[in-house]
């Protein structure tokens, strides 16, 4: 793909200034007491249960509070802070904590280091270390004393996992006028997801270590998102002097949160910027593909990468001289339709410069929406094609995927009949071949194709999954964890310039 192993620059911007650094939340910590005791002083009260994971990469021997969020009679919600004993995160950055009161309202976690505290590097290929040695891909570096979590959930959840989304999405929280309300956490936990393009309730999934991504199993493309998204900060620390350790990244970002209400767009070389952290989620989205041996999670890896680089996509735009310019979700700044937004019209009526990437071969002739939102989609039907072509659905038995044959010379990329027996019996293994000419009749080379969409779903009338492969040689993908009944499916072309085919014809599978 034309992107991997390249890093996205950013120079000559502007940026909002870092503020003033958040204080945290300090916590009275007694060393003095037993923390099973200190918990359970009164025996009679009822307990609830929080556990989660410190994961940036997986953190060891970190040291972990929670605290319920208690309002004030103004409506003000803050920890009811407790005197305890830390618990200690384990080797997978496991805790669980036992907090006295009902399974009701909200919590504080927080994770601070100590001097036994170690962190798995799960930066490729390496971590850096000021006045240190580097530490390889997998291997554990100390935390110093200024490095801190924190992360708030639902007690009713029991889960709260923390991470430097998770601690952004705190800080962003804190600058509500209720304090740490549970309305202002979950705007703020959707506000940071949607900040690194992650889909809602993505922050509360458990991020897999990605140093030992080949032994997981049942893990999703979302959950492998949220783990790059917070290796970006550790990655940042190698490519950039100005940043000692992943404290100084988040003390940085975590300042501007608290100060602004954001993180700076671009940077000026000097402060972190999202585009900062969402190039370098992209560029070890890439990388990683060069360390994991299972086809699947390599598959996962390509999604990831592509959602990064058209989440940088849609925030800056890079041009020769290394110069970035803002754009909005909507339009390049050469004019052309990008793919967020509508897209061109049907094929015939575009005057040259910009297109949809392939012949349509399922849908209408009306306007292409390019959302990636495909329920309006009109599935299992017979109609030429834009060239003329007719596109046929050949149903199959249970045992194969569905075939749709359509002309070589101006074809969407279709799915192929493929036997059940070389694949596991809740998979579906997809193969196509990409198109040789645009809608409009244009040729296309494959230099111009920067991946493929599959959307999938239970329903031929509302495909409402998906997953993007950013790579143009891909012709195959294998599609996990489907349920038990019928999926069915249907791919779309994606060009350089961001537009978007119309759909394939469907096919399904009989799980």
């Amino acid at each position: 793909m034309s992107y991997c192993g390249k890093k996205l620059t950013k120079q000559g911007l502007l940026m909002l200034p870092a503020v003033v650094l958040l204080s945290g939340c300090n916590l009275d910590i007694s060393s003095d007491d037993d923390n099973t005791s200190a918990q359970s002083s009164v025996t009679t009260e009822p307990t609830v249960q929080i556990a989660g994971a410190a994961m940036k990469g997986v953190i060891q021997q970190g040291l972990v509070v929670a605290n319920r969020l208690i309002a004030d009679k103004d409506g003000y919600y803050s920890p009811q802070r407790q005197a305890a004993k830390p618990v200690l995160t384990a080797d997978d950055g496991s805790y669980e904590w036992q907090l006295r009161g009902k399974a009701e309202g909200w919590a504080l976690v927080e994770l601070t280091a100590d001097g036994g505290t170690r962190m798995i590097c799960d930066v490729v290929p390496q971590c850096d270390q000021a006045g240190g040695a580097t530490v390889a891909f997998g291997q554990t570096m100390p935390l110093d004393s200024n490095f801190s979590l924190l992360g708030a959930g639902d007690l009713r959840m029991e889960t709260v996992n923390l991470t430097p989304l998770t601690h952004l999405a705190v800080t962003l929280a804190e600058r509500s006028s209720e304090g740490l309300s549970p309305v202002a956490i979950s705007n703020a936990y959707s506000t940071v997801e949607n900040w690194f393009g992650l889909p809602t309730g993505a922050l509360r999934l458990t991020p897999p270590d990605l140093t030992n991504l080949n032994a997981t199993t049942g893990v999703t493309a979302d959950a492998i998102q949220v783990a790059i998204a917070n290796a970006a900060f550790l990655a940042l620390v190698n490519d950039n002097t100005q940043w000692d350790s992943i404290s100084d990244v988040l003390a940085d970002v975590t300042s501007q949160v608290s100060a602004t209400g954001q993180i700076s767009i671009t940077g000026d070389g000097t402060n972190v910027a999202l585009a900062d952290l969402v190039s370098a989620a992209a560029l070890q989205s890439s990388e990683l593909q060069n360390v994991v041996d299972s086809s699947v999670i390599s598959q996962k890896l390509v999604v990831v990468e592509y959602r990064n680089v058209q989440r940088f996509k849609t925030i800056a735009d890079v041009n020769e001289e290394g110069d970035t310019v803002v754009v909005d979700s909507g339009n390049t700044t050469d004019g052309t339709t990008d793919g967020t937004t509508g897209g061109d019209e049907t094929a015939g009526t575009d005057s040259g410069s910009t297109t949809d990437s392939s012949t349509d071969t399922n849908t209408d002739t009306s306007t292409d929406t390019s959302t990636g939102s495909t329920d309006e989609q009109v599935a299992g039907t017979t109609e030429p094609d834009t060239s003329g072509g007719e596109t046929s659905t050949d149903t199959t038995t249970d045992e194969t995927v569905a075939d749709t044959g359509t002309d070589t010379e101006t074809s969407e990329p279709v799915t192929e009949t493929t036997p059940e027996e070389t694949v596991p019996a809740n998979t579906a293994l997809l193969s196509w071949t990409a198109p040789l000419t645009r809608e409009n009749g244009e040729s296309l080379a494959m230099g111009e194709i920067a991946g493929f969409e599959v959307v999938y779903g239970t329903s031929a009338e509302n495909l409402d999954q998906s997953l993007a492969i950013g790579d143009a040689s891909v012709d195959e993908l294998l599609v996990d964890e489907l349920t038990e009944g019928t999926w069915y499916f249907a791919i779309r072309t994606l060009d350089t310039d961001g537009n978007r085919s119309r759909l394939s014809e469907v096919v399904y599978k009989q799980i």
